[in-house]
This record gives structure tokens, C-alpha cells and sequence, in this order.
């Protein structure tokens, strides 16, 4: 009758700071909303010419699938994130270095700048709204690195 039996643990788990919720919450509701915005800049005869032009060639279709796993690797690193594993930051960081990365290299030309690429005039217009698009991932990173209490919560899971 062991299923009847109270367990017991062997060490209290801490309580999920504010700022690291709030964090997870954030990378959640951008990602949710980023959809919902293309559903709604594209409606679904654009959603469809979309894919279909993202499925053109083997390179487009990985770079493609590649965002898509992106995407949910994000939404993993929230949930992960709020049970206290350290390495969700971090990964979630190097998410956010990826595709800052390849966003910078498509739109300066480099991969294929038609799907995934900022427009701009110059380099300096370019980076302006690369950052301005990725400043909310910024605020998120900034509160899973900076606060002590985020920090403490991590070295303590």
C-alpha cells in the first residue's frame, strides 16, 4: 500500500523569484505574439505563398525548419527556466545569439535575405532595427542574468 503512503522530501525547493516568472511569462507571450502578428500581417493565402517559398529548395526548407525549431526550443527554455535549470538561460541566450546572428547575415545579404532579413538602407539602419526587434529578448535576458535574486535561484537549483 505504498501509493497511500505520504512522501517525504528530503529538502525544501525554493520559491520561483518574481523577476525569473516574469522572464518565462515574457518569452512565452513575444513568441505567442510574433505568430499571431504574421497570421495577421500575412493572412492565410500569405501564410501559405510563405511556406511554399520557403520550401523551394533544401536550403530554404533547413533554414526554415530551423526557425520553427527555434521557436520551440524558446518556449522549452521558459518552462525550464521557472523549474530553476540553469542551463535553460543559457540556452535561451544562445538562441537569442542565433538568431541575432543570422538575422544580421541575411540582412547585410548573406544567406537568403527574401525571408529572413531586415530592411534597411544601411549597416547602421540595419543593426538600429535589429536591435529595436530584439530589445524585448534583451529585457528577458537581462532579468535571468542580472538581479541577485535570479542569479541565487539559479545556483541553488
Amino acid at each position: 500500500m505504498g501509493f497511500f503512503s505520504k512522501t517525504r522530501r528530503s529538502h525544501a525547493s525554493l520559491n520561483v523569484p518574481a523577476l525569473v516568472q516574469v522572464a518565462a511569462l515574457a518569452i512565452i507571450l513575444i513568441r505567442a505574439l510574433d505568430l499571431l502578428m504574421i497570421f495577421n500581417l500575412l493572412g492565410v493565402g500569405g501564410l501559405e505563398e510563405f511556406v511554399h517559398r520557403s520550401v523551394q529548395t533544401w536550403t530554404l526548407t533547413l533554414v526554415f525548419l530551423a526557425s520553427l525549431v527555434l521557436v520551440f526550443v524558446e518556449i522549452w527554455c521558459a518552462f525550464s527556466v521557472v523549474k530553476g535549470r540553469n542551463w535553460a538561460r543559457w540556452l535561451y541566450l544562445l538562441t537569442q545569439v542565433i538568431a541575432a546572428g543570422y538575422l544580421w547575415a541575411a540582412s547585410l545579404g548573406y544567406g537568403y535575405p527574401e525571408l529572413f532579413s531586415i530592411a534597411g538602407e544601411s549597416k547602421r539602419e540595419i543593426f538600429r532595427s535589429l536591435v529595436m526587434q530584439k530589445l524585448p529578448d534583451l529585457l528577458v535576458l537581462f532579468l535571468l542574468f542580472v538581479p541577485a535574486s535570479s542569479r541565487r535561484f539559479f545556483r541553488l537549483q
